[in-house]
């Protein structure tokens, strides 16, 4: 069995909460929820709307994969969370679905919460498997 390994990625946003922003066990990676902040300010604004949100959490989600050595194509599951889950949902998926391949979607849940820290209103996390 392999050591656990906990990383910090340089280029990932700044953690708003204590928390690696992986951690990789036996080949397996869980990626800590991202939320919609700036990678270089996380003192910006979070953008605004379901759309700009959602992009920014897919590609904050990428930049802690790339710094892992990792790919969305390793993907195995998902969970999201919205805090207007019958507002945001269809909006989400629509952008949502653009970041993976048809047909290599992961396994997701999507659940809806009444707060996210930074007002976010979505914070998505991942598992993937090297």
């Amino acid at each position: 069995m392999s050591d656990t390994i906990f990383h910090m990625v340089a280029d990932a946003p700044h953690p708003v909460a204590p928390y690696s922003r992986a951690v990789e066990k036996d080949g397996w990676l869980f990626v800590t929820g991202q939320l919609a902040t700036h990678p270089a300010d996380d003192s910006r604004p979070l953008p605004d709307g379901i759309e700009a949100q959602t992009r920014k959490v897919m590609d904050n989600l990428i930049r802690v994969l790339h710094g892992v050595g990792a790919r969305m194509d390793q993907v195995v599951a998902v969970r999201a969370f919205l805090t207007q889950f019958d507002r945001d949902y269809a909006a989400f998926n629509r952008i949502y679905a653009g970041y993976f391949p048809p047909g290599r979607l992961p396994a997701r849940t999507t659940i809806g919460v009444t707060a996210l820290a930074r007002g976010g209103l979505v914070e998505i996390d991942m598992v993937a498997r090297k």
